[in-house]
C-alpha cells in the first residue's frame, strides 16, 4: 500500500486539554467551535471568516500535525463541516482544507524534520496558511504547470521568486487575501539548470502587512462561498532564505549544489501526493453535502400538503413526498449514497494506514481514491440537480440549500479535475492493455474494458510514434475513452463491495 519508506517522525507541539478529550467529546467540541453564526456566508466578510478560522486553530482541536498523528479526526473534521455548506455556503469548509491539507498538508508530506516540527508553532497565535499553485494560463486541467520562478542565489543563499509574465499570476488561491503563510509551487533553477516544479513555504504576511515584492488582488464575487477570499498572487523579487524550500526528498546545499534526497522521486511526486487526501476530504464533502441537501429536502416535502384526487374529505392530507417520480429519487439515491459512503469509509481506513507511517499509497490505492473523487462528486451531482427539478419553486428559497450547489462544482474541479483524472485512468490502462498484447495475450471482447481499449488500439496503431497526432486521434476517440475510464471505475468500486 505504500511505496516510500516511512519516515522518521519528530514529536509535535501538543496542545494538553485537546489531547485529553475522547472522540465523543472532541467531536461536539468541534461542533461548537464551529457553530452556524459563525460560519454563514450572508453574515460574514473575508476578515470575519478569517477570524474564526483563526479562532479555531487556538483551540488545539486539530493539529497542523493531525493529518499524520490522528488522520481520522482530520477527515471527520472535514466532514462535520461539509452539511453546513448547504445552508451557509463552502466557503469556511474551502478555508479550512485549504489550510490542513493543501498548505500544512504539503508541508507534512515534503517538508524536512525541522520543518514539521515547527508545524504547529503557528496554532497559538492563530496563523492561517493557504497553497499557492494553480496559475492564470495554468489552472485545474493543466497538471502540474507552473511558470512562477525560484532562482537561487548563491551569493545571498536566498530564492528569489519572481511572477515573469500576468499568466504566470497564481490564480483562485483560497485564503489569499488573510493567510500569514503559503506554499509556493515554482519552477526551481540553481546553478543555472532548471530542476522543475518545487514547494517552498514563505511568510505572506508578517504583523497583518505583505511583505515586501508581494501583491495581491481579488477574483471578484462568486455564485456561493462568498464568505472565503479568493485572490491573485504575484511576486516581485520576493528573497526568501534557502530553508524555506521544503526539503524532505530535495535539497540545495550552502555551496549552492542540488540535491535529491529521494533517488528515483520526481519533484512532481514530491507534491502531487497532497492530493490524494484531499481527493478522499472532497468525495466525503461532496455525499456529506448530497446527504445534508436531501434530509432537508425530505423533511420539507413530507410536510407539503398537496392536492390529489386520491384524498378524500375527513381523510389525513397528501404531502410531497408521495409523489412517485420524488419518491423513487429519495429512493434511489440512499441505495447510491450508502454504495458510495461505504467504498469512500473503506479507502478513507487504508489511506489512514499509510498516512500514519509517512507512506505513500500505491497504483492501486492511487487509483481507487481517484474512483471515489470522481464517482461521488458525480453521483451528488446528478442526484442534487434532479431533486431540485422535482421540487418546483421550493427550490429557488435561499433557504433551501439549493442555491450553495454550485459547491458540488467546487468538488468537481478540486484535488484533480475530474475529467483529468478520468484521462489519466483510460491512459493507464492503454498502458496495460499494451503490454498484455506484447505478451501474447489477445483481448476478451466481451469485457467492456478490454473492447474499448482494443477499438482505441486500433485508432492509434496507424499513427504510432506521432505523438501530435495520437494526440489527435485520442481527442476524436473522446467517448470512448470517457467509456473505458467508467467501466474501469465501476469494475474497481464492483470488487471492493464484493
Amino acid at each position: 500500500m505504500a511505496s516510500l519508506a516511512p519516515r522518521a517522525r519528530p514529536q509535535s507541539t501538543a496542545i494538553s486539554s485537546r489531547e485529553e478529550l475522547d472522540e465523543t467529546s472532541w467531536e461536539k467540541a468541534f461542533l461548537e467551535a464551529t457553530g452556524d453564526t459563525m460560519i454563514a456566508e450572508s453574515a460574514v466578510s473575508h476578515a470575519d471568516s478569517a477570524a474564526a478560522m483563526r479562532g479555531l486553530l487556538r483551540t488545539g482541536l486539530l493539529l497542523n500535525t493531525d493529518l499524520r498523528d490522528r488522520p481520522e479526526r482530520f477527515f471527520k473534521a472535514h466532514r462535520l463541516l461539509a452539511r453546513h455548506a448547504v445552508a451557509h455556503g463552502p466557503g469556511f469548509w474551502i478555508r479550512f482544507t485549504v489550510h490542513f491539507n493543501l498548505c500544512m498538508g504539503t508541508v507534512l508530506a515534503v517538508g524536512g524534520e525541522e520543518q514539521v516540527a515547527r508545524l504547529n508553532d503557528g496554532l497559538e497565535h492563530g496563523e492561517l496558511g493557504c497553497f499557492a499553485l494553480t496559475e492564470k494560463l495554468a489552472g485545474v486541467q493543466s497538471g502540474l504547470l507552473v511558470q512562477t520562478t525560484a532562482d537561487y542565489d548563491e551569493a545571498t543563499q536566498e530564492f528569489v521568486l519572481n511572477t515573469p509574465t500576468v499568466g504566470a499570476e497564481k490564480n483562485w488561491i483560497s485564503q489569499g487575501f488573510t493567510a500569514d503563510k503559503t506554499v509556493v509551487l515554482a519552477d526551481l533553477t540553481v546553478g543555472g539548470q532548471r530542476r522543475g516544479p518545487h514547494a517552498v513555504l514563505i511568510n505572506l504576511r508578517e504583523g497583518g502587512q505583505l511583505v515586501p515584492g508581494v501583491s495581491v488582488g481579488d477574483m471578484g464575487m462568486k455564485t456561493t462561498g462568498n464568505d472565503l477570499d479568493n485572490a491573485w498572487i504575484a511576486f516581485q523579487s520576493v528573497r526568501v532564505p534557502r530553508s524555506s524550500l521544503l526539503n524532505a526528498h530535495a535539497t540545495v546545499s550552502e555551496q549552492g549544489d542540488y540535491e535529491l534526497s529521494t533517488p528515483g522521486m520526481a519533484p512532481f511526486e514530491m507534491i502531487g501526493q497532497r492530493l490524494y487526501t484531499g481527493r478522499v476530504a472532497v468525495a466525503q464533502a461532496a455525499l456529506s453535502y448530497r446527504r445534508k441537501l436531501f434530509e432537508v429536502t425530505k423533511a420539507y416535502a413530507d410536510s407539503k400538503p398537496i392536492w390529489s384526487p386520491l384524498t378524500r374529505t375527513g381523510d389525513a392530507p397528501t404531502m410531497l413526498s408521495s409523489v412517485p417520480q420524488l419518491r423513487a429519487l429519495f429512493d434511489e439515491a440512499e441505495v447510491t449514497a450508502l454504495a458510495l459512503e461505504a467504498f469512500v469509509a473503506g479507502l478513507e481506513a487504508k489511506l489512514c494506514e499509510v498516512l500514519k507511517v509517512g507512506g505513500v499509497p500505491d497504483a492501486s490505492l492511487a487509483h481507487e481514491i481517484a474512483t471515489a473523487k470522481v464517482k461521488a462528486v458525480e453521483a451528488s451531482i446528478d442526484l442534487c440537480w434532479r431533486l431540485k427539478q422535482e421540487v418546483g419553486s421550493y427550490a429557488l428559497m435561499g433557504s433551501s440549500g439549493f442555491v450553495h450547489l454550485d459547491f458540488l462544482n467546487c468538488c468537481k474541479f478540486a484535488e484533480g479535475d475530474s475529467r483529468v483524472l478520468m484521462q489519466k485512468m483510460a491512459r493507464d490502462r492503454m498502458r496495460q492493455f499494451g503490454k498484455q498484447l506484447k505478451m501474447g495475450g489477445t483481448p476478451n471482447l466481451k469485457d467492456e474494458e478490454e473492447r474499448l481499449c482494443a477499438s482505441l488500439a486500433k485508432a492509434l496503431s496507424g499513427v504510432k510514434g506521432d505523438k501530435r497526432a495520437e494526440a489527435t486521434i485520442w481527442d476524436e476517440q473522446w467517448k470512448d475513452v470517457y467509456a473505458l475510464a467508467e467501466a474501469q471505475m465501476a469494475r474497481t468500486i464492483a470488487e471492493a463491495s464484493a
